[in-house]
């Protein structure tokens, strides 16, 4: 038994020592392109979705991204809006209660484009690039998440840069689950997965009715 624990020990620490060397990296290549000010225009902003409530009522996390997007756009830093979430079910939809959220704060609906296949933040990268065909952008998001999200982002080859949307404290569990969510990624990266749902291409410079 004595024995045993000790495999299970050094097996625990290798496996921590391993998540935190990940996410050093993840952290260290992502951070020359995380700002607060001084953002170049782009493109897009990149919304990344969160909870929506069952009467669509945005969840503060998800608030907080759309508050930003809309500042964005109407400073002149990006021409559209692109909206990326989870739309998998009938009972449960991210993106279409965001674009009514960006609709009432006056961005028109000629610059939101939405994306109902953003089921995790690589498959949101992903098909940014692939079907949205998107060159550079910023992406919006809280800090806990933005250097994974940057740094995929620029492994896809997406002139990206990040603005945290740190409005309120958040919990403390999402700093946590990053670091398990950084290995996925940078697994994702190195093997170059696929999201399961691609699609026709729908230009960031062209028609947003498209996507709708």
């Amino acid at each position: 038994m004595k024995y045993l624990f000790k495999i299970v020990w050094r097996g625990a620490v290798v496996l921590v020592l391993f998540i935190v060397l990940i996410t050093l990296l993840i952290t260290i290549q992502s951070a020359p392109f995380i700002k607060t000010k001084d953002l170049p225009v782009s493109q897009t902003a990149i919304l990344l979705g969160a909870f929506v409530s069952p009467n669509g009522t945005l969840s503060t996390v998800l608030q907080d991204r759309a508050d930003t997007a809309v500042n964005l756009y109407q400073e002149g830093k990006v021409r559209t809006i692109l909206v990326t979430g989870d739309d998998g079910s009938t009972d449960y939809n991210e993106v279409n209660p965001i674009r009514e959220y960006l609709l009432a704060r006056g961005i028109p609906s000629d610059a939101i484009f939405l994306d109902h296949a953003g089921f995790d933040t690589y498959s949101s990268m992903y098909r940014a690039r692939d079907i949205f065909v998107v060159k550079s952008a910023i992406i919006v998001t809280q800090s806990f998440h933005l250097p994974r999200a940057v740094f995929i982002a620029k492994r896809l080859g997406i002139d990206a840069y990040g603005i945290s949307v740190d409005k309120r404290e958040y919990l403390f569990k999402n700093t946590i689950r990053e670091l398990f969510a950084n290995v996925k990624a940078y697994g994702d990266v190195m093997y170059n997965r696929t999201p399961k749902y691609l699609g026709e291409q729908i230009p960031i410079t062209g028609d947003s009715s498209k996507s709708i």
